[in-house]
């Protein structure tokens, strides 16, 4: 895969390990001729810490060799998340403390839910890119505020807070975008 057709959440083969893509750099030349340099911030899937990758852009890195399947968020308990494959039923768990971002975000009733599995390994997973979530506290929302106005916080069913328009109040489903933590509409 070449340096700029690699996109956050992509998942590559670095040092003999998959990595997930978490953000990007882009350094554009200031000389003519000089080539565009590409720094991704990645997580190695398998020891769960961070790694630097840096390439030009013309240098490839291969795909990580995984699979992705379709689960189901069961339950979770103080020390593990569990999931159930969608396709052969089987049980996967994960350490809570290697999923407290994914967590703000799942319910469930979640769809869209996958797996990566390595080596016949569940090393983690991956989210949808938009969750819907219900408003469980917030301000009183103000008759007559137009979509354009000022914001307020509001706590969602799972603790997540974000910032919504004042129109909104408990109760309401809305929108979150699950690679930025923000609200993007009703549901």
């Amino acid at each position: 895969m070449i340096a700029k057709d690699i996109k956050r959440g992509h998942i590559v083969n670095f040092n003999g390990a998959p990595c997930i893509i978490e953000t990007i750099n882009v350094q554009s030349p200031s000389a003519r001729g000089a080539a565009t340099f590409y720094k991704y911030r990645a997580r190695n899937l398998i020891t769960k810490q961070k790694v630097d990758i840096s390439l030009r852009g013309g240098e490839s890195i291969d795909e990580a060799d995984f699979q992705r399947r379709p689960v189901k968020f069961m339950y979770s308990d103080p020390d593990a998340t569990h999931f159930l494959d969608d396709g052969n039923y089987e049980q996967y768990s994960l350490p809570r403390d290697e999923l407290a971002e994914e967590m703000k975000y799942l319910t469930e009733d979640l769809e869209g839910v996958q797996a990566l599995i390595y080596n016949d390994q569940c090393v983690g997973i991956q989210l949808p890119l938009t969750v819907e979530l219900t408003v469980v506290e917030c301000d009183p929302s103000i008759k007559g505020a137009s979509a354009t106005a000022r914001t307020k916080p509001a706590t969602l069913q799972t603790g997540l807070v974000v910032q919504v328009p004042e129109y909104l109040g408990e109760g309401e489903r809305i929108k979150v975008d699950t690679r930025t933590g923000e609200y993007l509409s009703r549901a």
